[in-house]
């Protein structure tokens, strides 16, 4: 889940509260959980969201703070037991590399799409093994991405969890990541696991069809930003 919304460098604690009591529903359901800082908290406050959510036992804190502040999430990471993950903001196995040398992330969350493939993922999760890292790839994306995702996972002994797009709520206008494929069945969730697939190539079949239907007229999507009310900007 996410932490918060938008909030200022320094602010009322009292802000912090509706993540606690949303964390405490959850655990009251049975379930486990991660809280998504998304690096739109900064210091001042992630300390505190940080402390506060120790007692709570998540699985993991993910971009406390954003990826380029590489001193300031390792000072954090030295504070707290919970386990850090981060990955989604960075590029390269060069951009990786700064913070499995300062042993402050524990699960590394690298995105296929932003890192140029399949091979530079997997140069990726060799790095992450050797440094004792869990690998659980970002993916909030369509059936191409998840799929590329899936045969890394499948071939990594530090594959830990795979974050996937169905139902998520970038999904609008009746398209969710069953659409533009043939075959979506392979996406079947049981017991919170899907089956590794077993076409060739990826292992799903797109139907270009539905592909070119829906990309007539299609505008280009904008990733969502917060500004402060100085028209800083807070987190892109």
């Amino acid at each position: 889940m996410n932490a918060t919304e938008d909030i200022a460098w320094l602010d009322s604690p009292t802000a912090l509260d509706s993540c606690l009591t949303r964390v405490k529903a959850v655990k009251s359901l049975g379930l486990d959980f991660g809280v998504d800082f998304h690096g739109r908290i900064h210091k001042p406050m992630a300390k505190q969201l940080a402390k506060l959510l120790e007692p709570e036992r998540p699985l993991f804190i993910e971009e406390p703070l954003l990826s380029e502040h590489v001193e300031g999430i390792k000072a954090l990471s030295q504070t707290t037991s919970i386990p850090i993950a981060l990955g989604e903001r960075l590029h390269s196995r060069w951009d990786v590399k700064p913070f499995l040398e300062a042993r402050c992330v524990d699960i590394l969350q690298p995105d296929v799409c932003h890192v140029g493939g399949i091979s530079e993922m997997l140069r990726i999760a060799r790095m992450a093994e050797a440094y004792d890292v869990a690998l659980a790839p970002h993916c909030p994306l369509g059936p191409i991405a998840l799929a590329a995702c899936v045969q890394v996972d499948a071939v990594c002994a530090n594959f830990a969890i795979q974050e996937m797009s169905l139902g998520i709520h970038y999904n609008v206008g009746g398209y969710d990541l069953k659409n533009y494929t043939k075959n979506p069945e392979v996406w079947d969730v049981s017991d919170g696991m899907i089956a590794l697939p077993s076409r060739p190539g990826l292992g799903i079949e797109i139907d270009e069809e539905e592909v070119r239907a829906a990309s007539n007229n299609c505008l280009a999507w904008r990733s969502p930003h917060f500004l402060g009310p100085g028209g800083e900007i807070r987190e892109w």
